[in-house]
């Protein structure tokens, strides 16, 4: 449970050595801007994350800002974390790693909310987002990035807002921080509409991020939430679609190379009732575990889908991480609001007997395979082909509710162990899917009615199927995935 108290910090000046010098670090830019609110409103852990409660985030500090009238911006409260960084360089939280690299997890979350009139005190439900976001990068050690989207389906405030999903930005006031205990920088929240977190999925986050810097409505230069908004950037301005979002596509295509799905894939080369073969990641059977080695590749095949200027590549199966830097992934998206576990409480929980290393090290040719998606997942498959493999590149699903991954290589990616002899290849849980051009384009046509499924509000998603040559691909409704013996 949280409160809210202004802090005391200006009092601890004189009792800099008790004061963590983390802590202390972000609070210097924080005062930077705001010098007159030496103790702004302050949403505090009663119980600390480190002492066993259930919030990351120490303290999350509200600022009024009275905008910028000469840049037309309009004024707001100033949300600022304290937490994904180390604060305290004790190691009670964050693993000390020396000063010349990231502080924790080398950020500080912050967000901007336009100030209602009449408004005297800032809202608080800013800081448990804040905290549902920093549970997430706690959990899964996965970082955000400034272009990221949020996929979050649910107004921010739990009104009845369209801003309903968020993207991620470098902060436009607060300067990154050197610590002792390594830099913090600064990443906005920002909350969009559906339409605007379609497009940066579809094209990218930055793009959508600057084009909404152009709109005063939509945030203007310092990307400012208002959740009375109910006009979409595309609404305000129409061409926007079509001669930005649109040409951006078709000239540099997506840079969104992956997402955590609920997705399973099966061999159907083999028949299921022979129960040594490990081809199936099916629903209610255990999946096979996947070795560190695979993990890691998965991860930096995903984090390298933002390196538009060298050839688009997977790391080889026998590369070796030689860095302790937590893996970047740059797209991360929450389905469903679930919260992914993280890799070392999943090992930890579960039986080393999981792990088959004979069936780890071979890759393996399948002859064919169906794959099975849920609604959103499977409405993401236009963006894999279209934004993606088309430009050369590669799109990775990732299981949330295991170890299965599916990747989607085209015929310019090195390093891939699916052949355009054999497209289809799995080592272990990962399925590897070679598409060549020409089939990219087939799919594309025959895929055409995925676009209407976005976000569809029926109860019942009816079951969709279709097939391509040897390939099959199902979208099940979330409770196929949920419920996995029905």
């Amino acid at each position: 449970m949280d409160e809210v108290r202004p802090t005391s910090v200006p009092q601890a000046h004189g009792l800099v050595p008790l004061f963590p010098p983390g802590l202390q670090a972000i609070y210097g830019e924080c005062r930077r801007l705001y010098p007159e609110q030496a103790n702004p409103l302050q949403v505090t852990a009663i119980v600390k994350y480190w002492l066993g409660g259930p919030d990351p985030l120490d303290y999350i500090s509200m600022y009024r800002n009275m905008g910028c009238p000469a840049q037309d911006i309009q004024e707001h409260w100033h949300y600022v974390s304290f937490g994904l960084s180390d604060l305290y360089g004790d190691n009670r939280v964050h693993e000390f790693t020396g000063a010349d690299g990231p502080s924790g997890f080398g950020f500080e979350l912050t967000f901007r909310l336009k100030r209602e009139v009449g408004e005297t005190a800032p809202p608080t439900w800013p800081a448990e987002l804040m905290q549902g976001l920093a549970r997430y990068v706690f959990q899964s050690e996965n970082t955000f990035c400034s272009g990221d989207h949020v996929s979050w389906h649910n107004p921010l405030d739990n009104s009845e807002s369209r801003i309903q999903h968020m993207l991620l930005t470098e902060d436009p006031q607060m300067q990154p921080v050197q610590t002792p205990f390594g830099t913090v920088s600064f990443l906005q929240i920002v909350g969009v509409c559906t339409e605007e977190l379609q497009a940066a999925q579809q094209w990218n986050g930055q793009g959508i991020l600057e084009l909404m810097r152009g709109v005063q409505i939509a945030g203007g230069p310092w990307l400012i939430t208002d959740m009375r908004r109910g006009e979409t950037i595309f609404d305000i301005d129409p061409h926007l679609q079509q001669e930005r979002v649109d040409q951006g596509i078709e000239t540099e295509g997506s840079n969104l190379s992956g997402v955590s799905a609920k997705c399973v894939w099966d061999d159907l080369s083999r028949p299921p009732e022979d129960e040594e073969d490990s081809r199936s990641i099916c629903i209610g059977s255990q999946p096979r575990r996947l070795s560190d080695k695979d993990t890691e590749q998965i991860r930096e095949t995903l984090r390298k889908g933002l390196e538009f200027n060298s050839k688009a590549a997977l790391p080889p199966i026998t590369s070796q991480r030689q860095s302790h830097e937590r893996p970047q992934l740059p797209y991360i998206l929450f389905l469903l609001c679930v919260i992914l576990r993280s890799r070392k409480d999943s090992l930890e929980s579960e039986s080393s007997a999981a792990i088959v290393p004979h069936e780890l090290v071979r890759t393996r040719q399948l002859e064919s395979v169906h794959l099975k998606f849920n609604q959103e997942s499977g409405t993401l498959l236009p963006l894999c082909l279209r934004g993606r493999l088309l430009h050369g590149r590669h799109f990775t699903y990732k299981s949330i509710n295991g170890d299965t991954a599916i990747t989607f290589v085209s015929t310019g990616v090195e390093g891939a162990f699916a052949t355009e002899e054999h497209p289809y290849a799995a080592h272990g849980p990962w399925l590897q899917i070679l598409l060549t051009e020409e089939f990219v384009e087939q799919m594309l046509g025959d895929l055409q009615e995925l676009n209407n499924l976005w976000f569809n509000c029926l109860p019942v998603l009816p079951r969709l199927s279709f097939l391509f040559k040897k390939l099959k691909i199902s979208v099940l409704p979330d409770s196929v995935f949920d419920n996995p013996l029905q």
